[in-house]
């Protein structure tokens, strides 16, 4: 293995082991997740057998349909990106037409649903549609979409809902934010609109006059920009809160999320979809009180059937929120897994019924950590770089920490997995524990086990959280 980019966190203090025996990733590999689990904890899952039916894009949720092909259930997935035509091939069952499964799906009786990854335009009053046919619809809705994709329609709601938001503007090109900075220089974050725009192309500038980001807009004049705001920066600590929705309520518990966004260790270099994260259902009543329970008449008026993060910052002034996330958030789903205890096929029957109230969860942190490899952070529409890399793993692996690799953008090539698709996501490794502390050192020594040319990953997860932030939080009542 060559060029594996990583940096030590002396928080975590763990120590290496010896060198492990690696050999390519085979199937036997993957559907091991359950083969040690008590028949009780997956009673849902063994014995009442549901149809999903994927439509995506680049089928960032190939993970979750492993693990569902795991509990017994059948799926069908669409991956309509032709860069991501590889992805899960020859691992999860292939659909050229979602449309012409619909069939199928309806068939499969009590629970069985179609599952939207994106909210790309349109998407969510397609699923509103179907909905409106008959069908268990589980993603989004076109509500969820425009609070995602239009940051001045979530806002207004915001602050129609009592929120304290930053001052914020919107504007349709770069001269007219360069000017408003002129005329009002502060700390700014600058932030795109629209689905596939979103956090890697945002800027969070770091100096009091904006000079930085005025540099920013200056440089773009002339090129096609998406509609963007410019945000006033608030400092604090930054934590989301997450639920899924089932058309009537959050299933409780919801989870509490700590992001990693930069590229590097140390919070430097781009912003990225995301490198890592901290999670846990625990402690989370108040801060849920004061943040996603005021918008559950919004989306029971409007039928949403997903999951819902709202992304924030806290301080001693308050909750500031930034930004929502309507569907399953990558690496979010993966992170979130090893915390549910009776599967992904049980939480989507819960999610399809709206009489249903809870889900049962572990009370531990769970930490999850992004292997990527070129061209993340960018895709190869962008820059060209291989896929058909060689995935190698720990023969000694034993299935219950199998359980912690999340595959990403691989498929089946020669029967050996290998790397695919659009971005370079090619895996997330979680660890769970009582702590923040033995969460993270459970993900990195599962991690020690996986090796693929050229993969990059942050060895700092949980470190910031660690050494202050989680202390902060707790002393302001939050959780």
């Amino acid at each position: 293995m060559s060029c594996v980019a990583k940096i030590c966190c002396p928080h975590l203090m763990r120590e290496r082991r010896g060198r492990r025996t690696l050999v390519p990733a085979e199937l036997p590999y993957l559907y091991m997740r359950y083969a040690n689990s008590s028949v009780s904890n997956l009673s849902v899952a063994r014995n009442w057998r549901m149809r999903f039916l994927g439509v995506s894009e680049t089928c960032d949720l190939g993970s979750l349909y492993l693990r569902l092909i795991e509990e017994g259930h059948e799926v069908r997935v669409s991956v309509s990106e032709p860069l991501a035509d590889g992805t899960m091939r020859g691992l999860v069952p292939r659909t050229e037409d979602w449309r012409a499964e619909l069939d199928w799906v309806r068939a499969g009786g009590r629970g069985s649903a179609i599952l939207f990854e994106a909210v790309s335009e349109g998407l969510g009053a397609l699923e509103d549609d179907l909905r409106a046919q008959g069908y268990s619809v589980i993603g989004g809705s076109a509500f969820g979409d425009r609070l995602e994709n239009d940051r001045d329609f979530a806002f207004g709601l915001l602050e129609e809902l009592g929120f304290a938001t930053a001052p914020q503007r919107r504007f349709d090109d770069a001269a007219a934010g360069h000017a408003y900075i002129a005329e009002r220089p502060h700390r700014y974050a600058l932030k795109f609109h629209g689905a596939g725009d979103g956090s890697a192309r945002n800027f969070v500038g770091v100096r009091d006059d904006g000079a930085d980001v005025a540099a920013v807009l200056r440089a773009a004049r002339g090129a096609s920009l998406p509609p963007f705001v410019l945000m006033d920066f608030v400092a604090g600590v930054e934590m989301g809160i997450g639920g899924y929705f089932n058309g009537a309520r959050f299933l409780r518990p919801t989870c509490l999320d700590w992001e990693h966004k930069r590229f590097f260790p140390g919070d430097l270099g781009e912003l990225t979809g995301e490198m890592g994260t901290i999670a846990t259902y625990r402690s989370n009543g108040e801060f849920f009180r004061q943040t996603l329970e005021r918008i559950e008449p919004a989306l029971r008026a409007h039928g949403h059937v997903g999951y819902v993060n709202l992304n924030t910052i806290v301080n001693e002034s308050g909750i500031f929120p930034l930004e929502f996330t309507c569907r399953f958030g990558y690496p979010g789903f993966a992170v979130l897994d090893p915390l549910q205890t009776r599967g992904w096929g049980d939480l989507f029957a819960r999610m399809s019924d709206p009489e249903s109230t809870y889900f049962e969860t572990s009370a531990d942190f769970s930490a999850g950590v992004v292997v990527t490899t070129p061209p993340f952070p960018y895709s190869r529409k962008e820059v060209e770089a291989p896929v058909g890399l060689p995935v190698w793993i720990d023969k000694k692996l034993h299935a219950a920490d199998r359980a912690h690799i999340h595959w990403g953008e691989v498929g089946m090539s020669h029967d050996m997995m290998v790397t695919s698709g659009l971005y370079g996501w090619s895996a997330v490794v979680t660890g769970t524990g009582p702590t923040v502390v033995s969460a993270a050192s459970a993900a990195y020594e599962h991690l020690e086990a996986l090796a693929i040319s050229d993969m990059r990953y942050r060895e700092d997860i949980g470190d910031k959280l660690i050494r202050s932030d989680l202390e902060r939080v707790q002393s302001l009542g939050l959780i």
